[in-house]
């Protein structure tokens, strides 16, 4: 395929640049010429119909039209009988005629004062009251005008395509000094490598569209930094996470192997099956996260959170010290299981930490659903609110990582969900022990 614009972006906005001011300034020009003409054409048109009804209202008032040659000094009028039939001239004037002052008298009704008509010139025509006589006048379009509409599109005709060449040049250089600043950019930008993702590019002081390219690349290197910060902090959480089991389900099976005579398999076979279980449960945890993180969608569809509360606490076994407290009925746009999941997640956590009772309220205020997982536990610290919904973190880190003790992507999956959902999950001031809100839009 042939290319016909050039591939730079100066050339290109130079060219059109150029062909715009040529089309703007030719397209002026022309009316600007034609305007200059039409008022000269106007001024001896309005003189021709002067001298044309001039001429007739002699004609009215009785004078002949020989008299009229002998009496008017001026020329450029033509006087006939009634245009419609016979004019009472010759075909061919010629020389044939008597002259009359500045006039040549063909007949009783026909006069001719010449010079009549011609190139550069304005006819206009006039009929006596009685309609006997028709007659002509002509009038010269002023020749220093004339001179001067030739010499004005002389100068304008010459001077567009100066002036779209100029033009042109000014934007081919204005670009260029604007893309200077953009081709700094892009040569930081590529020197920007995944282990230096903290590097800047220079923002610009004008104050345009290129400082704010400048400020968008900068915050979006930002996001990119904080991205792969918490990518790789993320992969070494989960490694160590699954190591975790793996090196456990591997000592029992070396052990077993060692001394097949002084184990109980039954015994050893039910550890490797919680170990398998925990690194299933945490794989589904992480492909989820993963998901979340990509914003894949999920079907969406009204959910009674009334009715999933009071599923979900029911299907809890045991679900002793659960209390639930149903203050309304909302129904919010979403996808039942995962919405299902924050409620598990929120329950699981509180009844981890709880002493003997959980109580589970859902509310509606402000257009929002609200649902508040209290425990009568130990609480969170205020310093350590916002903490709790990071990945893998456990604020009792001196527990024993078993089943009960939580991966630590709970609360982490519970906030990504109510992200995705449109609405927020916090740690809110509680009685006593710890109270989690969820606020999601009512559908």
């Amino acid at each position: 395929m042939i290319r016909l614009l050039p591939r730079s972006t100066r050339w290109r906005v130079a060219l059109f640049a150029a062909l715009a001011s040529a089309l703007v300034l030719g397209l002026g020009s022309y009316w600007f010429v034609r305007a200059l003409r039409g008022g000269l054409e106007s001024s001896a048109s309005q003189l021709a119909s002067e001298k044309a009804r001039a001429v007739g209202s002699l004609l009215d008032a009785g004078v002949k039209p020989v008299d009229i040659a002998k009496q008017l000094d001026y020329t450029g009028y033509w006087i006939s009988r009634d245009k419609s039939g016979d004019t009472g001239c010759p075909t061919d004037p010629g020389t044939a005629g008597t002259t009359a002052g500045k006039a040549i008298v063909y007949g009783p009704d026909c006069v001719l004062s010449r010079p009549f008509g011609g190139g550069n010139t304005v006819v206009s025509q006039s009929g006596t009251l009685d309609q006997k006589h028709f007659v002509r006048a002509s009038v010269p379009i002023d020749p220093i005008g004339l001179e001067t509409v030739t010499t004005a599109q002389r100068i304008l005709w010459g001077g567009v395509p100066a002036a779209a060449l100029l033009v042109g040049g000014v934007a081919w250089f204005a670009v260029r000094r604007s893309l200077r600043a953009v081709g700094g950019l892009r040569a930081e930008v590529d020197g920007v490598r995944a282990g230096d993702l903290g590097r800047r590019v220079p923002v610009p002081d004008s104050g345009d569209e290129i400082t704010e390219l400048a400020v968008t690349m900068n915050e979006m290197l930002a996001r990119l930094d904080r991205s792969v910060r918490r990518q790789s902090q993320f992969t070494a959480d989960a490694s160590h996470e699954l190591r975790t089991p793996l090196a456990s389900l591997r000592t029992q099976l070396e052990v077993q192997l060692a001394h097949p005579d002084r184990l109980d398999w039954r015994r050893s076979c039910e550890n490797a099956v919680l170990d398998v279980t925990r690194m299933e449960t945490l794989a589904a945890d992480l492909l989820l996260l993963s998901k979340l993180d990509a914003d894949q969608p999920a079907g969406t569809e009204p959910v009674a959170l009334a009715d999933l509360v009071t599923a979900h606490v029911a299907a809890r076994v045991p679900h002793d010290g659960v209390e639930v407290q149903l203050e309304a009925s909302p129904v919010v746009r979403g996808h039942a299981g995962r919405l299902e999941r924050v409620l598990r997640n929120l329950v699981d956590n509180a009844q981890r930490h709880a002493k003997s009772r959980v109580t589970v309220t859902l509310t509606a205020s402000g257009g929002q659903c609200v649902l508040t997982v209290d425990d009568d536990g130990p609480g969170i610290p205020a310093g350590q609110r916002e903490r709790v919904f990071d990945r893998f973190v456990r604020l009792d880190e001196d527990r024993a990582r078993e089943d009960d003790g939580g991966s630590g992507l709970g609360l982490a999956i519970a906030a990504e969900i109510a992200r995705t959902h449109g609405g927020t999950l916090r740690v809110a001031d509680g009685a006593s022990g710890a109270r989690l809100e969820l606020r999601l839009p009512l559908a």
